[in-house]
């Protein structure tokens, strides 16, 4: 197992790719921290789930816009579970809506979660990783970091500026053996897609348009993620991995 003796932190970690990139962590040996917002339910379940496999594992409540929270529940795991190794800043939201109807609560609510959540986090988990000799930070984007898709703005930009987030952090913490980088997914069907409005387009252009055959599934994203912070991908800093089985690739006229 890759992994084992490493603990691991991954936001938005009991649902949909959050919850498959904890589960991979959990069958790579690693002690699991997963963090959710509101719903316990979904929590306990994953708790369970990958106790099942024989990971230590701990269930966090953390609103990431929360900086105090950042730093009591990065402190908490460190203390329970033995340290921090591996971060995955998964957690995401989004006001869905066209720019010129977006309103000043909904882009805060966006960029606090989907960016600004990465940089408080970094700076909370670096000092844990700097007692290990290093770690691995990965953010998790989106293909409308670099294209437009309907009402996507908030989202977008604030992917956008993930990805160039993650780009400033890798240089600065690389001298550290500590390697930042972004895995950056297709269309996934996952409940986030509920929350859009072509939600159904999304999925039939999906299925149809990836010249690999199939979907993204969330454990495509978790196998990047697993990559990224192994030792194979030590020298792979600051990048943008998209997977996505070639879907952003062709051009269509229709």
């Amino acid at each position: 197992m890759r992994f084992e003796g490493k603990v691991a932190i991954v936001t938005g970690g009991t649902r949909g790719i959050g919850r498959a990139i904890a589960t991979m962590f959990a069958r790579e040996g690693a002690a699991v921290a997963v963090g959710y917002l509101r719903r316990k339910g979904p929590a306990d379940e994953t708790v369970h789930e990958l106790e099942s496999l024989g990971a230590r594992v701990r269930a966090f409540k953390c609103d990431v816009r929360d900086r105090d929270r950042v730093r009591e529940m990065v402190a908490e795991v460190a203390s329970e579970l033995g340290g921090v190794d591996f971060v995955v800043s998964n957690a995401a939201s989004g006001s869905n809506k066209p720019a010129m109807e977006l309103t000043e609560t909904g882009w805060d609510w966006t960029m606090n979660i989907n960016t600004r959540a990465l940089l408080f986090l970094a700076q909370e988990v670096v000092p844990y990783m700097r007692q290990h000799g290093g770690g691995r930070i990965v953010s998790i984007s989106s293909l409308g970091a670099g294209r437009v898709l309907p009402d996507y703005v908030s989202v977008g930009v604030s992917k956008a500026a993930l990805e160039a987030l993650t780009r400033y952090l890798a240089i600065e913490l690389a001298p550290e053996h500590i390697t930042v980088n972004c895995v950056s997914g297709s269309v996934v069907e996952t409940e986030a897609l509920r929350h859009f409005a072509i939600g159904e387009q999304m999925l039939r252009a999906g299925r149809e348009r990836t010249p690999a055959g199939r979907m993204v599934q969330p454990d495509d994203i978790a196998n990047a993620v697993g990559f990224l912070c192994s030792r194979d991908a030590e020298m792979i800093v600051g990048q943008t991995i998209v997977v996505d089985g070639g879907f952003s690739l062709p051009f269509f006229w229709e």
